[in-house]
């Protein structure tokens, strides 16, 4: 499609429209100290000029550091496959799914991502995909207060803090009540994280007995690599299971985009927020798919609205399907092994110069203090190859001295012992 720009007769005609005479006085309105008072753009430079600058720019990222970086998101590695089908055309320009007569292969991949999302979380319905794991944690949030009627959001310390700032910044204006701890009572719903963000693993079956007890709803925020091989959240219990989708076919990416996964149990399908496709058949008996079952503010009066969530992440979530659908539940569990076998390695080699944090078993993230300030530390292995962890006092999540540190199936023995042999010789140096 062709884009024609506005022409000087164009605009002229469309000021003679509004009644006014020029673009200054369109926006008058406008106070001064309000308005734009220049563009900081540089000259116009050559093809060949601008592709020099930009690979100069690029080229100020660090793209061959071995990361240990975790935190909600990992350095999973992602097979070919899942790049030559998703850059096909029909999917990477595909965009609204609104006419099903014209859309069906892009309804079919979201009802086959609900598909893959269920069986995951061994839960009854999924939603096709919200922004990332922290709007996905709000969203479960306001979807327990209309599907209990109360207010009040109970938060566990398990939970990732940057997506508890994203839930009380989502709900400042709202009419809800957000409390620490994991006490059901009154509440609309206690949230918790398993493996923890600290990287425990935990089992929150009576818990979410307790929940029902109380008239509380269970949401359990999950790591979906960790569900090859821990029990999943719909097996202990909970009502709604949300994630980030980062780690099973999304690269890192300098940030995003990221993919919020949403699922729950079926009798609450009616109050999920986004988009829903489901399956069902012409009157001609074919299959076929259409969206369904979802008050969206495109559809419905604003104020009836569940959500007001305008995007799918479509493409995000059809990678994340071709990932899990190449790996099969076989190959799920094998990277999940691979990651916690060679996790608990890494924290054999490093008990025996620091101390862990964590008491009972882990997946395949955990916590360190160190005898120097962790950013000290990540600095120095920084300059050593090593994305070495999180510092945790940064996120209030630890002490100063306190690193998280993951490990997924792409580190290799050999990158295992040179980190762990990089740290001992930094921490040895600093008890000196």
């Amino acid at each position: 499609m062709s884009w024609i720009p506005v022409t000087d007769e164009d605009r002229r005609e469309m000021l003679a429209a509004i009644g006014v005479d020029s673009v200054d006085d369109l926006f008058a309105v406008i106070p001064e100290s309000l308005r734009m008072r220049g563009w900081d753009v540089p000259p116009g430079l050559s093809e060949m000029a601008l592709r020099a600058h930009l690979s100069a720019m690029a080229g100020r990222n660090r793209t061959d550091l071995v990361c240990f970086l975790g935190g909600g998101y990992y350095d999973h590695f992602i097979p070919a496959a899942v790049d030559a089908l998703t850059s096909r055309s029909e999917f990477y320009t595909a965009y609204t799914p609104y006419q099903p007569e014209a859309a069906q292969g892009t309804l079919q991949s979201i009802y086959e991502y609900q598909s893959a999302l269920c069986r995951l979380t061994d839960l009854e319905c999924a939603n096709a995909s919200l922004y990332d794991g922290g709007t996905a944690v709000f969203e479960a949030a306001t979807m327990a207060c209309r599907i209990t009627r109360r207010s009040r959001i109970v938060v566990d310390a398990s939970l990732n803090p940057s997506w508890r700032v994203m839930l009380s910044t989502h709900a400042a204006n709202l009419p809800m009540e957000i409390v620490e701890g994991t006490d059901p009572e009154n509440a609309a719903c206690v949230i918790v994280q398993n493996p923890s963000f600290l990287g425990d693993l935990k089992d929150f079956t009576r818990l979410a007995e307790d929940c029902h007890a109380a008239g509380a709803l269970l949401i359990m925020a999950f790591n979906p690599v960790s569900l090859g091989m821990v029990k999943t959240p719909g097996a202990m219990g909970a009502d709604i299971a949300v994630a980030e989708g980062q780690g099973l076919g999304l690269p890192l990416g300098f940030g995003g985009p990221y993919l919020g996964m949403l699922a729950a149990r079926k009798e609450h399908i009616r109050k999920m927020p986004g988009r829903i496709a489901g399956e069902t058949v012409d009157k001609e008996g074919r299959r076929g798919f259409v969206l369904t079952l979802q008050a969206r503010e495109q559809h419905i009066r604003r104020e009836k609205a569940n959500s007001n969530i305008c995007s799918n992440q479509a493409l995000c979530a059809l990678r994340t399907l071709a990932h899990l659908s190449l790996l099969g539940p076989e190959g799920l569990r094998e990277v999940a092994e691979a990651c916690h076998a060679k996790a608990e390695y890494l924290k054999a080699r490093l008990a025996d110069f620091v101390q862990m944090l964590n008491v009972g078993p882990t997946f395949n993230e955990f916590a360190a203090r160190l005898p120097l300030p962790a950013g000290d530390a990540a600095a120095l292995l920084l300059e050593r190859g090593f994305l070495a962890g999180l510092p945790l006092a940064a996120l209030d999540a630890g002490g100063p001295n306190d690193l998280l540190i993951a490990v997924t199936e792409k580190r290799t023995r050999a990158e295992l012992d040179a980190f762990a042999d990089a740290l001992k010789e930094i921490c040895d140096a600093a008890h000196l």
